[in-house]
């Protein structure tokens, strides 16, 4: 079956729409990240639902992977639920690294997040 051009032109407004959408969630997401100061902490999920996207910590951490060093987003203020480093290797390395010079203190292999979680408030960071 061969779409008509109106059908053609309807999906490419509906594709080019749901990007837009995208490109919005992805900007809450980097505001919020940017308003985590320097010595403090978050976490994936928290970063989602302060940007009104709950239960999208997924998708903060695909964007953090793709865009983190290359635009100044302080990337290695994000981590994992409890305080773990969710990253590997020489990346994981980096980020306690970047977070030690930072002034952030570890508990074994986790940020102390009691004394180091930055409270995020939707209402302060949109």
């Amino acid at each position: 079956m061969r779409l008509s051009e109106d059908s053609r032109k309807l999906k490419r407004r509906i594709l080019k729409d749901g990007l837009r959408k995208n490109e919005l969630r992805d900007e809450a997401f980097l505001r919020v990240i940017r308003s985590v100061p320097k010595g403090k902490v978050s976490t994936y999920g928290r970063i989602a639902a302060a940007a009104g996207y709950p239960m999208y910590h997924r998708a903060v951490a695909r964007l953090l992977r793709t865009t983190g060093p290359l635009h100044g987003v302080p990337w290695q203020r994000i981590v994992g639920a409890g305080g773990e480093i969710k990253l590997r290797g020489e990346a994981a390395a980096e980020q306690r690294l970047r977070l030690t010079m930072e002034g952030v203190k570890f508990r074994g292999r986790r940020v102390n997040m009691d004394l180091y979680e930055h409270e995020l408030r939707s209402w302060e960071t949109l």
